[in-house]
């Protein structure tokens, strides 16, 4: 997803800025705050994803996910920006998980919290991708079984409950000592069933959510989808009421802990989330709006409303909505 403005060479967040209430250990993995890049938005180039955690100031940064062989996608144009947030078709591109060593490697040595995403069209190529994967440790292996506008990849993972515990019992044989966290869709008709799943098959977290839909838009002087692919997958503020809601679904159902994600723009979005249960908040489309730093922004915002609020530890408001 291509950034409305060019990265500054500007040192936009230093480690000890944020402080150190905003630290989380998310399935054993230490943040210096609970901001995550979310999948598919900043690729998969080592150099830019080192830079949204050293100078954007994430907790995490999660790659593209990567598939089981090289893959274009759909034509142009597969992003655009409506009223309430951004609508993508983009049709799962990828250089192929065997095509992606060089970044992985380079992300080892960096070693900032690295989230590896992977898709795949069986459960058998979720595990070897996985195994892949694992060879370069990155901090987890995220699995995209809910992408809503791809054919055939993604759906019949994310929503039926056997289903989706055989791929995250393969994935987790495969990775070894890497936690695993499946990415589950809002089509789900009982979301928190599939996460009960996902941890009874051996899941290290749960991230929820990925993009809703499929949805379109039309251009009504051209009188035909503005998509190529016509529908795609919505996210931004519009899909936060419903994101919160997973969230909130997921955190009675399971004991491990929930990346939420879904119209975070600020910290406010972020606290909610978390009264709603999650540990870490994922953030993506806002990157498109306000830059690489939104990561910094968000948490010098959290970190406000704590000091306003008297709150000393971001863990004291995890999940108190639910009273």
């Amino acid at each position: 997803m291509p950034l409305k403005k060019p990265f500054s060479r500007k040192k936009l967040w230093e480690k000890n800025a944020i402080a150190s209430q905003l630290q989380t250990d998310f399935a054993g993995i230490k943040l210096e705050n609970p901001t995550v890049l979310a999948s598919g938005i900043l690729g998969t180039s080592a150099e830019i994803l080192i830079r949204a955690v050293k100078e954007g100031g994430a907790g995490a940064a999660t790659i593209k996910s990567i598939g089981p062989v090289e893959k274009d996608g759909y034509a142009n144009p597969t992003i655009l920006e409506w009223e309430h947030g951004l609508i993508n078709a983009v049709g799962l591109p990828s250089p192929g998980y065997e095509n992606i060593e060089q970044e992985l490697a380079e992300l080892e040595k960096s070693g900032i919290p690295l989230i590896a995403s992977v898709y795949a069209h069986d459960i058998e190529e979720y595990a070897k991708i996985a195994a892949f994967a694992a060879k370069y440790k990155p901090a987890m292996i995220e699995l995209n079984m809910s992408c809503p506008h791809s054919k055939g990849e993604g759906m019949p993972f994310g929503i039926k409950e056997d289903i989706a515990g055989d791929v995250v019992r393969a994935v987790k044989g495969a990775a070894r000592q890497i936690p695993v966290m499946p990415k589950l869709t809002p089509q789900a008709l009982n979301i928190a069933s599939i996460a009960s799943a996902c941890e009874k098959a051996g899941a290290d977290a749960i991230c929820a959510i990925n993009t809703l839909g499929p949805g379109m838009v039309i251009n009504i002087e051209a009188r035909k989808p503005m998509l190529a692919n016509k529908f795609g997958g919505i996210s931004g503020p519009a899909i936060k009421p419903i994101a919160l809601r997973c969230v909130y679904q997921i955190y009675e159902a399971v004991k491990i802990p929930v990346l939420g994600m879904g119209g975070i723009s600020n910290g406010r979005d972020a606290i909610e989330f978390i009264q709603a249960g999650a540990t870490a908040v994922g953030i993506g489309s806002a990157v498109h709006y306000h830059g690489v730093g939104v990561f910094g922004k968000v948490c010098r915002e959290m970190e406000q409303w704590m000091e306003i609020n008297n709150i000393k530890d971001i863990k004291e408001i995890r999940g108190v909505a639910h009273g």
